[in-house]
């Protein structure tokens, strides 16, 4: 009998383990990666294609043509489209980043066969008909106005427009970029970038022989490729110096403080460090920003800081609001928070915390094969492979407070900040 009074046994989190996928590339030069799990019925297709670009694209049109992509083909409406996913109660959904645009497709393994060639037809056939086009630019410039009112927005928005400039991570939707949008653009950006050879695809499943079978007449044999390899682009970012930047809400309440500035991603091999010092900083509810600005202060309801990694750089960034006549006293306590971070070495009891956090959340978000998947995904467009998390996994175990402190002045630095203040104006900003 299970003796209650004795609590079970602890241990360590160690090394975790994920699935490797198989690999094939069909002859079209399509990339595919099977995660298979025989038990699960349920099927994930990600048609994932690199954002291509050249410098002169309207800001918008690759949001706008992932938006599209299920607006029509030569063959099919929207509504026929909608009705073909929905009668098999499968799920289709495209994304957009900064980085790829993709189009995932869930359904039941037996589903399969009559799913797959609306996706076909998809990807080899799209129209992004002109009335569906001028709902979608008459939409988002209605919201586009709504969000401009909303300081959070507008603080989100110089912060990356100062960040990145021009480059395809600084610009900023406007209605002149929505007017601008024609079909003709979108039509020749998806023959650029949706064909095979810019495309990956990752099956995670129960990806039988038969699955195996319907990919290949579909997306090997009956998909060519439509256009010269493309050029994906590098982004050019402007040299990066800090700044302070204010606007005046006259009729504001709250102010929206946003503050960061570029640095490592993924591919660094600091990164998984000072993603640990980012944790303990301001990346999780209990870490010191929201302790002080939350809890002790009351100045907001949220405050977090994060590290971000994007496929040609980094950022990181702070960001929360607080009431007007808050605003001075909360940049003065991330700045104390910054000196404390680089000058005092942290206690082994906020590490182990720490170390237990970061280590507990990877293990409980890959809880399916589609976790793992993602996992996969999350480093394979960086040149990396799973062997990452290994030593990802081992550097937070090893941290130290030593660790801690030389991360935090070599990273952490306030006074290299963009900050970004939206709200009413105050002498006591800065």
């Amino acid at each position: 009998m299970l003796n209650r009074t004795v609590a079970p046994s602890r241990h360590d989190i160690q090394d975790i383990a994920f699935v490797q996928p198989d690999e094939v590339v069909f002859d079209n030069g399509l990339r595919v990666f099977i995660f298979r799990a025989p038990t699960q019925e349920l099927i994930k297709a990600e048609f994932i294609f690199q954002n291509i670009f050249d410098g002169s694209e309207n800001s918008l049109l690759h949001t706008c043509a992932s938006h599209m992509l299920k607006e029509g083909t030569k063959t099919r409406t929207s509504t026929q489209i909608a009705e073909e996913i929905d009668f098999y109660g499968a799920y289709l959904m495209p994304e957009y980043s900064f980085d790829q645009t993709s189009l995932t497709l869930y359904s039941l393994n037996k589903h399969l066969s009559s799913v797959l060639p609306v996706v076909h037809d998809i990807l080899n056939n799209a129209t992004f008909p002109d009335a569906e086009l001028e709902t979608y630019i008459r939409n988002n410039k209605q919201t586009l106005q709504i969000s401009l009112q909303k300081n959070e927005y507008l603080a989100r928005r110089l912060f990356f427009k100062n960040l990145f400039g021009e480059s395809r991570y600084g610009r900023i939707p406007t209605e002149d970029a929505y007017d601008r949008l024609n079909r003709e653009d979108l039509i020749e950006l998806y023959r650029k970038q949706v064909h095979p050879q810019n495309c990956t695809l990752i099956l995670s499943g129960n990806i039988t022989e038969d699955v195996l079978t319907q990919v290949r007449e579909l997306f090997d044999i009956r998909w060519r490729n439509t256009s010269e390899a493309s050029r994906i682009g590098s982004p050019i970012f402007p040299d990066f110096t800090p700044k302070t930047v204010v606007e005046e809400r006259a009729d504001a309440l709250q102010s929206a403080i946003r503050l960061g500035m570029p640095t490592v991603n993924r591919v660094h091999p600091d990164f998984p460090a000072v993603q640990f010092v980012n944790t303990l900083f301001g990346g999780y509810f209990g870490s010191r920003l929201m302790r002080n600005i939350r809890e002790e202060k009351g100045f907001t309801y949220s405050i977090g800081s994060a590290f971000a990694s994007l496929q040609h750089t980094g950022f990181f960034t702070i960001a929360t609001e607080v009431g007007v006549d808050s605003t001075g006293a909360t940049l003065a306590e991330i700045e104390k928070e910054f000196d404390i971070l680089r000058n005092t070495q942290a206690t082994e009891q906020e590490i182990a915390l720490v170390k237990n956090y970061i280590l507990g959340s990877i293990l409980g978000t890959i809880e399916s094969i589609f976790s793992h998947a993602d996992k996969f995904k999350a480093v394979y467009f960086y040149g990396l492979d799973l062997s990452y998390y290994t030593r990802y996994n081992e550097i937070i175990r090893n941290m130290t407070a030593a660790d801690v402190q030389r991360i935090a002045n070599t990273y952490f630095d306030y006074n290299n900040l963009l900050k970004i203040v939206v709200g009413k104006s105050s002498s006591n900003f800065f």
